[in-house]
């Protein structure tokens, strides 16, 4: 019943007076509890072609423009362009959870093996399902490259795009998927068929999705990595916005690179998304859901993102998110010329950012920073064009909530911008050792392509291991995992032996600093952090009281240093003085009765 009276209150407001007043290519039902679109008709509308050519796509046949194939009519599609074209070849690279293959379609003048002299640009598309525009853009520029004209594209560049990462959650799909989206009028579901969003796996590389596509990565080496999403959160004038980290002199372990996108890329683009009729933006985030002047941020430079991943493996990565409450044809579009413009500029430029890539990739810096968080300080003041909006009191929620009113605010807002700090400096080893028994972490290491050295016998080392001081475990879990945290760490040499098939895993090599942040237990992006090495903190063996307090007994007597630390401790923590289990527990932990790897981090660090 509850059901039936909801998707009749939808269905009201589908069909009451203020329809008449939705964008042209509205869904049929979904816009009126949405804030309305301000009116738009770019330049980049010619790029459509007639639902009546043998080759538009389900997107271009829709009246509305507001239809987004399912994962089999895409494939279809895509087969046919391959067999009607030598510049188009599909590649499957993986096979999702529910057993579907995982395709890329590579546009190209090589063959099946590319000039290694052409940048390589990729588009990933859908890796929230959703957000899925990427996917029918690329098949309209495809197409065009295919048989309308656009191949001088691939003269010195070649394309990978993704069409669907997320194939599962793809399927996943309905009308009522992302409620605070406009189109596409169908929606796959944000996570994948395991409720993993793969847009938080890119250090850890938990799911079959994101092994895939990070082995293409490795296989093909793309020049620009490109990461297409669309937004949620507050309203505003810009339909495409897109980021990187290191935009405007931030902190960023790819300098050279993001120096490159800062100078080169995002003025070509910002022109050519002007010039067919779109407004480019920075990619940023509202800071309060209730004003929407108090200011802007970044959103993190976390490494679990796409854009955090790729400064810190030095594969120029940008972010792209459309903004929501754009019309479907709107982003679309917008994503069209953003991925032409991408190959115009990589055609260019490509070798200047091949260079600066190199510069990056040789960088070994001694200390990383690492965990950050938002700065509480603002960088800057920015120039932002808003839209209107007022407050009214919502009976629902009881307070005041916004209502966007769909008209550009004539004034530029002048607001904070916000940036991210790190709080935490990791020193840089010569290498890790990760022991034999942890083949499932070395799989992940090999997966990110990072090099290592098997060894293939017992090996004895003098290392440095370390020893964690109170961690804390997560009350709920993320991403399918319990994190785990701890701030301070203990380092303790010892000669250890390593047995056969562990590895050694230096860090002068271009991604050392993804081998620090992924095995440095104080990281927030470390397999500890993220729960895969928890057995650290189970405690085997214990003694009884009856067993320990005779022999605590024994220990003082016969030690005076000993009694002397024991007593200071007692007269500085009362807490501790007034606990016999803890007194008794002090001393187990002295006698060689107490469990020697307990909350011994089984990585050594090679100094």
């Amino acid at each position: 019943m509850r059901l039936t009276l909801l998707l009749a209150a939808v269905a009201a407001l589908a069909s009451g007076p203020a329809m008449s007043q939705s964008t042209p290519n509205a869904a049929p039902w979904d816009q009126e509890f949405l804030p309305p679109a301000p009116a738009w008709n770019g330049a980049s509308r010619a790029l459509i072609r007639a639902a009546s050519d043998p080759w538009a796509t389900d997107f271009e046949k829709d009246p509305e423009l507001n239809f987004s194939p399912d994962y089999a009519a895409t494939r279809a599609w895509f087969d046919r362009l391959d067999a009607s074209s030598d510049l188009i070849r599909i590649e499957q690279f993986g096979t999702s959870p529910e057993g579907r293959p995982i395709y890329a379609v590579i546009a190209s003048k090589d063959g099946g093996t590319f000039d290694p002299a052409k940048p390589v640009l990729m588009i990933q598309a859908g890796i929230h399902p959703g957000e899925i525009d990427g996917k029918d853009a690329g098949m309209m520029l495809l197409r065009d490259v295919a048989h309308y004209g656009k191949d001088d594209l691939l003269d010195r560049v070649n394309l990978i795009l993704i069409p669907i990462l997320s194939v599962d959650g793809h399927e996943r799909a309905s009308a009522y998927s992302r409620p605070n989206q406009r189109g596409p009028r169908i929606q796959g579901w944000r996570n994948t068929a395991t409720n993993q969003n793969l847009n938080r796996d890119y250090m850890k590389l938990d799911q079959a999705e994101m092994r895939a596509v990070r082995e293409l990565i490795v296989k093909y080496r793309p020049d620009l990595y490109v990461d297409v999403h669309v937004t949620d959160g507050m309203d505003y004038q810009y339909d495409v916005t897109f980021g990187f980290n290191g935009e405007n002199g931030a902190f960023t372990r790819s300098p050279a690179s993001s120096g490159w996108l800062d100078a080169t890329f995002k003025p070509a683009m910002y022109a050519a998304l002007e010039g067919r009729g779109h407004i480019p933006g920075e990619l940023v985030f509202g800071v309060d859901d209730g004003n929407p002047k108090a200011g802007l941020s970044d959103g993190g430079l976390g490494e679990r993102f796409s854009n955090g991943w790729g400064a810190a493996a030095h594969v120029p990565t940008i972010l792209i998110e459309n903004h929501s409450l754009k019309p479907y044809d709107q982003r679309v579009l917008g994503t069209y010329v953003f991925i032409e413009t991408a190959l115009r500029v990589l055609a260019t430029d490509g070798g200047d950012l091949r260079a600066a890539i190199r510069s990056d990739e040789a960088l070994r810096p001694a200390q990383i920073a690492a965990n950050f968080e938002p700065d509480p300080t603002p960088q800057r003041t920015v120039a932002f064009k808003g839209i209107r909006y007022e407050t009214y009191r919502s009976e629902a929620s009881g307070r005041d909530e916004i209502r966007w009113l769909g008209e550009p605010d004539p004034e530029v807002w002048q607001v904070p911008f916000y940036g991210s700090r790190p709080t935490l400096t990791l020193a840089r080893p010569e290498a890790y050792w990760v022991p034999a028994h942890r083949r499932d972490l070395i799989e992940r290491l090999a997966i990110h392509g990072v090099r290592m050295e098997r060894i293939e016998a017992s090996r004895t080392v003098s290392v440095d291991m370390l020893r964690l001081v109170d961690p804390t475990t997560a009350t709920r879990t993320n991403e399918g995992h319990v994190a785990n945290a701890v701030k301070t760490v203990e380092v303790e040499r010892r000669d250890w032996t390593f047995p056969a098939g562990s590895v050694r895993v230096p860090t002068d090599q271009p991604l050392g600093d993804v081998v620090v942040l992924l095995l440095e237990p104080q990281s927030s992006e470390s397999f500890f952090a993220w729960g895969l090495i928890s057995e650290v903190l189970n405690r085997v063996e214990y003694i009884e009281g009856y067993a320990i307090a005779p022999l605590a007994d024994r220990m003082l007597a016969a030690d005076p240093a000993l009694r002397a630390e024991f007593e200071a401790k007692l007269a500085a923590e009362p807490e501790f003085a007034a606990n016999g289990d803890a007194r008794l527990q002090w001393f187990y932990e002295r006698t060689p009765f107490h469990d020697d790897r307990y909350r011994l981090y089984p990585i050594a660090r090679e100094p």
